[in-house]
């Protein structure tokens, strides 16, 4: 087949995504389901016990007019398959000859088999224990297998982790030339699991590389309409979309979804009607779904968009767009000039380069700039080391620094976002060199008007650098939106005619259609009172349409300025930034040092420092009263920001580590002095076959930081061990989890013959579950999140919430 048909698709599906609607298949899983897939039963077992089963799924789908059917390896990965019997070479191979035995069947040669690339089922570092690392080395394994036995494209989906894509994206990237399409799942907030929303799923993913992107998974089609509206306003990338047949419920022991195919045709056609280019099914959805989508938009072809360009960098979960308002670079991660950062890089103190993004950050940074280059260190160990702990702790985007191509190179590929580079320069080499990586990784440029002739002295021969960096940027792919142009500034001192130069480039670049960056500091060199000569010159830089300043955030004088000149500029609508910040401080002095107390600490999640408070209280301070005092508000603290969506999971994630730490000090000191607090224990397991246990892992983490003793039984949990557990325990709380509908009934069964043999209460969660689900499985309590889970087992053993 992949010799028959393989160049014809290759060579067209990307055409085709803009010539005509192409049609994903539905459910693979649901279909399974259908066919004797049992409750728990490896799914990709089928392709080698029961391959006809899993063929015929794929031919009932292509009569049904999908274009691409997905292979059947949602979980065919080394973490999922490495208990199980079957290794990833031989899941995948057998998948894919299922598909090609389909089309073969189905008798047309312009279909396509799109490999499909799941979630690995582990959360990533920092969170979890898989680093970037091993998830690219997971997920090439399987796109090299691919790759070797034949497919069209690539299916990432069911993604609720930007980090988790991106090693995908580029497992393919690295291993294959074949069409990306790449869909995230959201919750019912309008976000991810890790707090990001469409804006920067859509950024990032286009960053990435993706030849098609979108949602699919965990809402019903009506759910996702607004979602998708959002997304077709962000996204020059053809956009496709995958939902759910509604939420599930139980009918008479089996796992059944409301919408019909008629309602779930008529959802469908309103978003292809609005832009979507690209349409099938997730859970729930059946060759029916699918032929009543086909039916109805199989005459329709692309709808024309036009989406507004910006410039913009992300983190893990948050967007800047810069150029509409102005926005602040930090510049105190790096070490010209400052004796006491060079010594934390020289020492591997993280914790004092983790303390100034803290600090910039709270002073309003909206970037932060990252520089470690020192001849004394390994500059691209410890760059790549201080990325993912800073990526770990704050969700603002960085700037990556460095003279070396290879220390940008390491430290882009494993950043969580689309960071910016700095930087490039319009000598050849430099341009050879950076604009690459750049391409490759999806990041933005900083340019510097400098050549091999050095910094012109004229605003019009920087002004020609710029344009030659902005032609060559073009030249690898790169779209100047993604170029942002720093004119250079030279001290006042020394260079004092070119001064107002500087402001004339800036003047000129901005007409040219590209955002300006511009480092502050070198003006005031060699000068008394240099913070008054700083703010004069940004308040001038600003007005000729300086976008984007670096300097140090620390610097009140310069906050001042850059603050007064956003609402004299009619940026701070209503002044209301200004008022927030400036409102009763009159006559006092702003501190820049972090808070030093418990709670504070614990909030940021600041592990090292946390741990030593709690040392230090012990001298003065009893253990229960420092728990009760101190480390159980701050806990109620984040839980209060984590409900009103002001943090998200990875914040969260990090304060209940801290925490942890915490309590581990404050257990040995009761233990020592035989007054631990009594025991509270709860069960905790993933049902079995599910092999999921995101959920559960920080359900577990959040737990134990309230003080409860967690047993935790693991993943793919057989029903007998969890009753067995409960009794000999005395449990009074069980907490059962499950990501797969296939798994549901497991579930339920679980929650029968607890109740049959035990006196205890359960919970449920997972992403297939809701309020109603819970109560259909006759669970006592349902827990939305981590922090639903420790009201419910404050609910259970009668607590107020105090320890």
């Amino acid at each position: 087949f992949g010799c028959i048909f393989g160049d014809y698709m290759k060579n067209n599906i990307k055409d085709l995504i803009n010539k005509k609607i192409l049609f994903f298949d539905g459910a693979m899983g649901t279909m399974l389901q259908e066919n004797g897939l049992l409750a728990g039963e490896l799914p990709e077992s089928f392709n080698i016990e029961r391959s006809e089963i899993v063929k015929n799924i794929h031919l009932e789908y292509l009569k049904s007019g999908c274009d691409i059917i997905t292979t059947n390896t949602f979980g065919a990965n080394s973490l999922k398959l490495k208990h199980g019997k079957y290794s990833v070479d031989s899941v995948v191979e057998s998948a894919i000859k299922c598909a090609k035995d389909a089309i073969l069947d189905y008798g047309e040669e312009d279909r396509f088999i799109a490999f499909d690339l799941g979630p690995l089922g582990q959360m990533m570092e920092p969170m979890g224990l898989v680093s970037f690392e091993e998830a690219y080395t997971l997920y090439s394994e399987q796109v090299i297998l691919a790759e070797k036995y034949g497919v069209d494209l690539f299916l990432i989906e069911t993604t609720s982790d930007l980090y988790e894509a991106k090693a995908a994206i580029l497992a393919c990237k690295e291993h294959s030339d074949k069409p990306i399409f790449c869909t995230l799942t959201f919750g019912d907030d309008d976000k991810t699991l890790l707090g990001a929303d469409t804006l920067t799923v859509v950024t990032a993913l286009e960053a990435f590389g993706v030849d098609v992107l979108g949602l699919n998974c965990s809402l019903g089609p009506k759910e996702m309409k607004p979602l998708i509206e959002e997304v077709l306003r962000y996204s020059s990338t053809p956009v496709m979309v995958q939902p759910n047949a509604g939420l599930p419920r139980i009918d008479h022991g089996k796992t059944v979804f409301d919408i019909s195919p008629e309602e779930f045709s008529e959802h469908i056609i309103e978003m292809v009607e609005k832009g979507v280019s690209i349409c099938g099914g997730c859970c729930g959805t059946t060759p029916d779904h699918i032929r009543a989508t086909v039916h109805k938009c199989k005459d329709m072809i692309p709808k024309p968009r036009r989406v507004e360009s910006f410039t913009a960098l992300t983190s893990f979960n948050q967007t800047v767009i810069i150029g509409k308002n102005k926005r602040i670079i930090g510049e105190r991660i790096n070490p010209t000039g400052k004796k006491k950062l060079k010594e934390a890089l020289i020492n591997d103190d993280l914790d004092y380069i983790l303390k100034e993004a803290f600090l910039q950050k709270d002073a309003g940074a909206h970037i932060l700039d990252v520089n470690v280059g020192l001849p004394e260190i390994d500059e691209k160990k410890v760059m790549v080391k201080v990325v993912k702990e800073i990526q770990g702790f704050l969700n603002l985007p960085l700037q990556i620094d460095s003279a070396r191509s290879d220390v940008l190179e390491a430290a882009v590929r494993i950043y969580n976002g689309k960071p910016l580079i700095n930087s490039v320069n319009g000598k050849e080499e430099s341009m050879k060199a950076i604009f690459p990586i750049a391409k490759k990784y999806g990041a933005a440029v900083l340019g510097l008007t400098l050549d091999e002739n050095g910094i012109p002295k004229k605003a019009e021969d920087r002004f020609k650098i710029a344009q030659k960096i902005i032609n060559k940027a073009a030249a690898y792919g790169i779209d100047k939106k993604d170029i942002l142009i720093d004119a250079l500034c030279l001290s006042a001192s020394s260079n004092q005619e070119e001064v107002m130069e500087t402001i004339k480039a800036i003047k000129m670049v901005k007409t040219l259609g590209v955002c300006t960056v511009l480092g502050l500091s070198n003006v005031s060199f060699g000068l008394p009172k240099r913070e008054s000569l700083n703010s004069v010159f940004l308040s001038i830089a600003l007005n000729a349409g300086l976008d984007a300043p670096i300097l140090n955030p620390l610097n009140e004088d310069i906050i001042d300025a850059f603050m007064a000149y956003r609402v004299l500029a009619d940026e701070d609508i209503g002044s209301t930034e200004y008022i927030k910040k400036f409102k009763g401080q009159a006559n006092q002095i702003m501190s820049h040092e972090l808070n030093t107390d418990l709670k504070s600490l614990l909030i940021s999640g600041l592990r090292k420092d946390a741990v030593l408070k709690t040392k230090e209280l012990l001298k003065n301070k009893q253990p229960l009263d420092i728990i009760n005092e101190d480390i159980i508000p701050a806990l109620n603290f984040v839980g209060d920001r984590f409900e009103k969506k002001e943090l998200f999971l990875p914040e969260l994630i990090l304060s209940a580590e801290a925490t942890k730490d915490c309590f581990n000090v404050l257990k040995e000191v009761l233990r020592s002095e035989n007054i631990e607090k009594s025991s509270k224990k709860i069960i905790l397991a993933t049902v079995k076959g599910d092999i999921h246990d995101i959920g559960k892992n920080i359900v577990k983490i959040l737990l134990e930081n309230y003080g409860y003793e967690i047993i935790d039984l693991g993943k793919d949990v057989p029903i007998d061990t969890i009753v067995e557990s409960a009794l000999k325990d005395d449990i009074k709380l069980v907490g059962l989890s499950a990501l797969m509908t296939t798994t549901v009934l497991n579930m339920e069964e679980t929650i029968r013959e607890l109740k049959k043999n035990c006196n205890c209460k359960i919970m449920v969660g997972g992403a297939v579950l809701n309020e109603k689900y819970a109560k259909m499985i006759d669970a006592d309590f349902y827990g939305k999140d981590a922090l639903d889970a420790v009201k419910i087992a404050q609910k259970v053993y009668n607590e107020n919430g105090a320890y």
